[in-house]
């Protein structure tokens, strides 16, 4: 599945990449941004949100200069706005994500943009981006104590599009840990308890890995409410969580999210 053809939709992620912003703003208003964010101990609360507007930044660049090669990564890199004020990062992670909708909006799905992974297109970014700000909204959310749910829909899409993404890494052999997901005859089940269809079945197999959606029984299953999966499973909430259910072999759960890491 491309980008282009997801069932969210082009304009989907373009508003809800604002509106998962508008969120993560939300989770930072009053908050201490120099605590350590839990799930990403090597930031801070306000490095946390330089990353994900600078993010915003360098891919509305790339989609608005039709980059076919990859441009240094500056915006993802700078210190954000100047000052330490709270209303400058607001303003400036609200600024980012209007560039970074805006020059999608303007590409539409199919304009060629640059990209790391095999579809070359706006289209991915808008995707890549609405899930980037999604899962770093949850680094927030856990750090500042607040209630972290998602639209079924968004979560649906998240675990589809991580699946897609560990997939192509392991066949592109971008990343060493990525070939060790291999069988013989291993699975893992997810199954999201509250969300009907939710549910999907991956198998390592001895050619690499593959997937679908589906209720099969695997070597280790998963369940849990779907926000709650989907947290799991991008190691925002540990295996171990109360808020899940692991059943069968849980220490291939723990190989899988050791090595379907990256970045």
């Amino acid at each position: 599945m491309t980008a282009a053809d997801s069932p969210l939709g082009h304009d989907f992620y373009c508003s809800e990449i604002l509106r998962q912003t508008d969120e993560l703003r939300s989770h930072l208003t009053g908050a201490d941004l120099s605590v350590t964010v839990p799930t990403c101990p090597d930031w801070t609360l306000r490095e946390l949100a330089v990353h994900v507007s600078g993010a915003h930044r360098w891919v509305a660049e790339i989609v608005r200069s039709k980059a076919t090669s990859a441009p240094e990564r500056l915006a993802l890199d700078s210190k954000g706005p100047d000052g330490d004020e709270p209303d400058a990062l607001d303003a400036w992670l609200a600024r980012g994500a209007e560039l970074c909708a805006d020059a999608l909006r303007d590409a539409g799905p199919d304009q060629a943009a640059w990209t790391w992974a095999g579809e070359a297109t706006a289209g991915f970014w808008a995707r890549r981006m609405t899930h980037e700000t999604v899962v770093h909204r949850a680094d927030a959310a856990f750090t500042v104590g607040a209630e972290y749910r998602l639209a079924p829909e968004v979560a649906v899409d998240t675990i589809d599009e991580w699946l897609e993404i560990v997939s192509f890494i392991q066949a592109a052999e971008l990343a060493p840990q990525a070939a060790e997901l291999r069988g013989p005859g291993r699975s893992i089940h997810l199954h999201a308890t509250d969300v009907p269809d939710a549910e999907w079945l991956i198998e390592l197999g001895e050619k690499g890995l593959s997937w679908r959606r589906g209720h099969e029984k695997a070597t280790v299953a998963l369940r849990g409410p779907l926000t709650d999966v989907m947290n799991v499973f991008y190691r925002r909430l540990p295996a171990d969580s109360p808020k899940v259910e692991v059943l069968g072999d849980a220490g291939l759960l723990d190989f899988w999210l050791q090595r379907a890491s990256f970045g």
